[in-house]
């Protein structure tokens, strides 16, 4: 290893996407445990605002864990999961809310500042003035450049 430093900043990094899925609260089957944690992976934690329920440790994610869990092991669908979810956490709980009037900011902004963005690096890019080619050096001054040579 040339830099070990690097490679255990790499390990460490990585170690926080881990799932956060424990083994008791795994499903016997792997299919069903595999769709549990992919219909875990489309839901928000509510207290870490930014992980799906699969990475956050939070104490109430693992009783969401377990709730999906337990409908998957029912027989449920997915689509029915996360219908039950979405009706009793609301839209914050989906982390690709649906496409409405009371989320067109969250699926409009980024779009639009970059659109802004982009525009005003255009127009302030546009004002800059023309390079000017510097003036020919003057017959001393290529005689000391050539002294340098």
């Amino acid at each position: 290893m040339k830099n070990p430093l690097a490679v255990a900043m790499i390990l460490l990094s990585l170690a926080g996407t881990a799932a956060a899925v424990e083994p008791d609260e795994m499903l016997k089957d792997p299919a069903q445990e595999a769709r549990a944690e992919n219909i875990g992976r489309q839901l928000r934690c509510p207290v870490c605002k930014t992980e799906s329920i699969e990475e956050s440790d939070a104490d109430f994610t693992k009783d969401l864990r377990r709730v999906v869990r337990e409908q998957v092991a029912d027989g449920k669908s997915d689509r029915e999961i996360l219908d039950f979810m979405h009706a009793r956490y609301g839209d914050f709980i989906l982390l690709r809310p649906p496409f409405k009037p009371s989320t067109w900011a969250l699926w409009l902004a980024p779009p639009a500042l970059l659109i802004i963005g982009g525009l005003f690096a255009f127009f302030v890019t546009r004002r800059r003035p023309a390079m000017v080619e510097p003036a020919p050096l003057t017959p001393s001054e290529q005689a000391a450049l050539e002294a340098l040579k």
